[in-house]
């Protein structure tokens, strides 16, 4: 995760992160959506650009569009990582991990065991 080009990667392809799962810019859905990428997202993007802007971007091939998404993705795992740190240093890891929706962003742990369960 330290030095990875997945938030950047993502992000250059209108794909962001957020709390409530990914959203993809370029779907007509958030072509008038004048929110943020995340509701409550402290990163620039969110707070001077709105998912209807951010889409035009990419359409008008803009660089701007995927430099937005990657600085907001950047910020969503800077975010996540400092609250999983203080969730540790408090002795409460496990709560964070059943009760934060971003864990659940990934496969769920039936496909986990599923998988697991096909290698055998």
């Amino acid at each position: 995760m330290f030095d990875c080009v997945l938030p950047t990667r993502n992000g250059r392809n209108s794909y962001a992160f957020t709390a409530n799962g990914p959203l993809r810019l370029r779907n007509s859905a958030h072509q008038r959506d004048d929110g943020p990428i995340e509701p409550g997202c402290d990163c620039y993007a969110c707070g001077h650009f709105s998912r209807g802007a951010i889409r035009h971007f990419f359409f008008a091939a803009e660089m701007l569009g995927p430099v937005l998404v990657s600085v907001h993705n950047m910020r969503f795992y800077q975010r996540l990582m400092a609250d999983l740190r203080l969730a540790i240093q408090e002795g409460r890891f496990d709560q964070f991990r059943g009760d934060d929706p971003r864990c659940r962003l990934g496969p769920s742990a039936d496909a986990d065991e599923a998988q697991t369960r096909a290698l055998d």
